[in-house]
């Protein structure tokens, strides 16, 4: 019976409801900026993505990691099939963020890599799916201060289950990357930091990261206002 009802609810949570919207930027392709160790953020169009980006009070409802570039291949946390490689063609029509660490070495985009495949067949903390659920119908009014603690879910085995972001927050931590530390300054000046634990971070935190740049094809690719077309009807 709990294995039917789990089903039940990915199946529930994972059937998209919003259709999709325009993208800006016809002509600049995300998929031909990425490089491996890059984070998409995906706004999804699922149930569970409503709830997501409610609580979250964000558009990023999804987070993948990519694995390698010319074969367009991500890694990610999926609802359904736990941690699998996937390929970008799965996000394409989607309003997808590229955001790159800051100077990361190739030898530890090496180990970031390495360890986030070491992690494909965990399962996804399908209490996670529960928690979500009780929030989705209706949409409850929820305080903003107590919405990332209720975004603090599931089973909290890292060996056995994960969600998107915090399979992404691991790997980062393994080599010692920052996304959103606490900081605070010592008496001679200097800054200290401490790591938040994994399971506190949600898609956004590495869009709002100091130490992740948004990478826009636009602006990759070179784009010159002045060669826009524009129709009739919006002079």
């Amino acid at each position: 019976m709990k294995k039917f009802i789990t089903q039940w609810l990915i199946n529930y949570l994972s059937k998209e409801v919003d259709h999709p919207r325009p993208v800006s930027g016809l002509g600049y392709s995300w998929r031909e900026v990425i490089k491996p160790g890059d984070v998409l953020l995906v706004e999804g169009r699922t149930r569970v993505s409503t709830a997501i980006k409610y609580l979250t009070q964000s558009t990023w409802s999804h987070a993948a990691l990519v694995l390698d570039s010319e074969a367009g291949e991500l890694i990610e946390a999926d609802m359904e099939n736990g941690v699998v490689k996937t390929l970008v063609e799965k996000y394409d029509g989607h309003n997808v963020r590229v955001c790159r660490p800051i100077g990361l070495t190739s030898f530890d985009t090496s180990q970031l890599l390495t360890f986030a495949v070491s992690n494909i067949g965990i399962n996804y903390d399908l209490k996670n799916i529960v928690d979500l659920a009780r929030y989705l119908i209706p949409t409850p009014p929820i305080p903003a201060r107590f919405r990332r603690q209720m975004l603090t879910l599931g089973s909290g085995d890292p060996t056995e289950k994960v969600i998107c972001s915090a399979l992404i927050a691991r790997a980062f931590q393994s080599i010692g990357y920052p996304i959103q530390p606490m900081q605070w300054l010592k008496e001679d000046g200097n800054v200290e930091s401490q790591a938040r634990h994994y399971s506190l971070f949600m898609p956004r935190d590495f869009d709002l990261s100091p130490y992740f740049d948004i990478v826009k094809p636009t602006v990759v690719k070179g784009f010159d206002y002045k060669t826009m077309i524009w129709s009739k009807s919006s002079k």
